[in-house]
């Protein structure tokens, strides 16, 4: 018999629905239950591309005598993190304090009133490796619960403030600019790994955030290290198993610390970050191999992650029938049938296949040569090879899609669909692709018309149905996402939107006493805290982005009421930036557009124009991290005074033209592509 999620959306609830345990989603129904029969709450939060959430629920939520335990003692509640950010923010801090870890699937005991009195991650369904089983947990929790009461009152208390004192930002005196980018450099080039790349020991994440400070260093102050720590991590990527090379777009993260084995699930969110971060590479060097992964990465969520609607959908699951990874590796007897002679030996030897494989006896493709030294060894033009490569690479994407595919996650959650939007649109500009450009527009109207209700953002969309309040981060990456847009074509409707947005967002959000954003909004329902997030960790945290959007509208609107804004929130997080720079890359990007003079760029002509084609291929070519770009047709005058960065605009001599303008001073204007290239080379 189904239980309560069976009512839900999402897919990970949905999982859940015919467990053997009577899950509750998060909600009052739940809640009463738990005060008025005085029972605690077992709360389990995770998400659909988690492996160790599915091994939990086959272990111990699909075993009846499991189910009965906690049917008997507790009002357990499933809860899917990626719609609610807020509860899982929350008690995964509360986790954090109680063991010094945390992660997925994450298991709480609260009292009825929803404050927690111990917590976990995943546990075994019997006692194994020095970890207690899930049956004994639950016997124990029980008891602490009936028989210790004033002793789980006084530790919930202490538990309690200490979360409290988590969402409070204590003042510290600002550093000068420098000397804060200097600690923070520092610090990161410490932690870096000169041998593989990346931060840290294994398990490797991607870390998009940092590397684009890193480039945002090197451009400010032509710091070769900083440009070497980024090209030397995005190429081992790129060649690594945690890139997908059939398929294109990235895994979550690599197991090992030469990111050759992944964690198979692949995320929206992480596909967005990189394939921007590879755009602004590609940008800032010229290499090819980095719009070649962008395009393979946006490809990707084009294929396979986006609705009919045009909603980009949320992950992929590690697993397939069960097994994890079993959609993407390759025994050699599985290449050699699908591909000819002497195609295959040179596939193999570039993806580095062999008999014995490098996982579980079978191989994930990964990248040990370059393709020049083996077209030499194969007496072939790069050309000839690249083609030979390509060749072979449809072929066995052809015969991959012919396997169980991994589940999709195919609800649609706003904030990821703001970086994705931003992502997509920023390549759209600098590869010229109208594919990528009406994916964007599709994606923005689709976002707008179906999340976008009664002038309020909803958090999720899926079959049809938008519901939950929108956090921080719905609000600003997707007003992120729309200024891109208008950055792509110029269309009004788009500033407009992103500006409306953030007026909201203001509203709602915004606390002048603490002078930092709150994760949820003035009149979300109330929890045992109203949530802060600082750090940017998987993804940017609401505020870094908030404070970013703020920066450009001032600029582009030369309201002064925004900029203030960020200036009072970038000065409360100074000192943290230099303290934890792994965990602030995207605060330390909106430092930098605040920190640095402003570079202000208009372009005035028709976008279909190729003289004014010409211009913006200038523009977009060229890695310019802290510049505003805007323009508008000058056949369609309309809604434009909201901007008055335009005013005053026109064509010189009936011309596109150019304006270029760096800390409030600008360059004559021009229409000439190799005049404007003169002066942003000088910016």
């Amino acid at each position: 018999m189904a239980n309560k999620l069976q009512y839900e959306t999402s897919p990970y609830l949905l999982q859940h629905a015919n467990n053997p345990v009577q899950w509750y989603p998060w909600g009052p129904e739940a809640l009463k239950k738990a005060k008025e029969e005085d029972k605690p709450i077992l709360l389990s939060v995770g998400y659909s591309a988690c492996h160790w959430c599915h091994v939990m629920e086959h272990e111990s939520f699909e075993n009846s005598a499991i189910a009965d335990l906690m049917n008997l003692h507790f009002v357990s509640i499933k809860v899917d993190r990626e719609e609610r950010p807020d509860i899982d923010s929350i008690y995964m801090q509360a986790v954090q304090a109680l063991t010094g870890h945390g992660g997925w699937p994450m298991t709480v005991f609260l009292t009825p009133e929803g404050k927690p009195f111990y917590g976990g991650t995943y546990y075994p369904p019997e006692d194994r490796g020095g970890m207690p089983g899930f049956p004994r947990v639950l016997t124990a929790m029980a008891e602490a619960y009936l028989n210790r009461k004033t002793e789980l009152a006084n530790a919930t208390s202490g538990l309690l403030e200490h979360l409290e004192n988590m969402a409070k930002i204590r003042s510290h005196k600002e550093m000068p600019y420098m000397e804060l980018i200097d600690a923070a450099f520092t610090q990161l080039k410490q932690g870096f790994d000169s041998v593989e790349g990346g931060f840290g020991m294994a398990p490797k994440f991607p870390q998009p955030m940092i590397y684009d400070f890193l480039l945002h260093n090197h451009h400010s102050t032509k710091n070769k290290v900083a440009l070497h720590m980024v090209e030397f991590s995005l190429n081992k990527m790129a060649n690594g198993g945690i890139y997908d090379q059939l398929g294109g777009g990235f895994h979550r993260y690599s197991t090992d610390e030469s990111w050759l084995v992944p964690h198979f699930e692949k995320m929206l969110y992480d596909n967005a970050l990189l394939a921007s971060l590879y755009t602004h590479a590609f940008q800032a060097t010229g290499k090819s191999r980095y719009r070649k992964v962008t395009e393979e990465t946006i490809d990707y969520i084009l294929r396979e992650m986006t609705t009919n609607e045009g909603g980009f959908c949320s992950s992929q699951d590690a697993d397939s029938e069960n097994i994890e990874g079993k959609f993407f590796v390759w025994t050699q007897n599985e290449i050699d049938e699908a591909l000819d002679n002497p195609d295959v030996e040179i596939f193999k030897k570039y993806f580095n296949v062999t008999a014995t494989g490098n996982f579980e006896g079978k191989n994930i493709l990964n990248i040990t040569i370059s393709s020049k030294e083996l077209a030499r060894k194969f007496n072939l033009t790069e050309h000839d090879f690249d083609s030979t490569i390509e060749r072979c690479k449809i072929i066995l994407l052809h015969f991959r899609n012919s396997r169980v595919a991994p589940q999709r996650d195919d609800k649609i959650l706003t904030a990821w669909n703001g970086l994705t939007l931003r992502a997509i649109a920023q390549a759209s500009s600098v590869f010229e692709r109208e594919d990528y450009l009406e994916a964007a527009i599709n994606n923005a109207h689709f976002i707008i018309n179906n999340l976008l209700v009664n002038d309020r953002l909803c958090r999720t969309y899926k079959d049809g149905k938008a519901k939950l309040n929108g956090y921080l981060e719905d609000y600003s990456f997707l007003a992120d996402g729309l200024l891109a847009l208008y950055e792509a074509t110029f269309d009004p409707i788009w500033f407009t939107q992103s500006k409306k947005l953030v007026d909201i967002m203001i509203d709602l959000f915004w606390d002048p006493e603490t002078g930092l954003f709150y994760d949820t909004s003035k009149d979300h329902e109330a929890l045992i805290i109203r949530p802060r997030e600082f750090f940017d960790n998987a993804t940017p945290s609401g505020s870094s982005i908030a404070v970013e959007v703020l920066v450009k509208l001032s600029r582009l609107t030369s309201q002064k009421r925004y900029l203030s804004i960020a200036e009072t929130a970038l000065s409360s997080m100074h000192q943290i930036m230099a303290r934890y720079p792994n965990g602030m890359g995207r605060w330390l990007s909106s430092l930098d557009l605040y920190q640095n003079p402003s570079k202000d760029i208009v372009v005035i002509g028709q976008p279909t124009d190729p003289a004014t084609k010409a211009l913006l291929k200038v523009i977009h070519n060229s890695y310019i991290p802290n510049k505003i770009l805007a323009g508008f047709n000058d056949a369609i005058q309309d809604s434009i005074d909201d901007i008055p960065l335009l005013n005053y605009r026109t064509k010189l001599r009936g011309k596109p033209t150019a304006y270029v303008c760096e800390n409030n001073v600008c360059k004559l204007p021009v229409t000439d592509s190799e005049a404007l290239y003169q002066q942003i080379k000088d910016l």
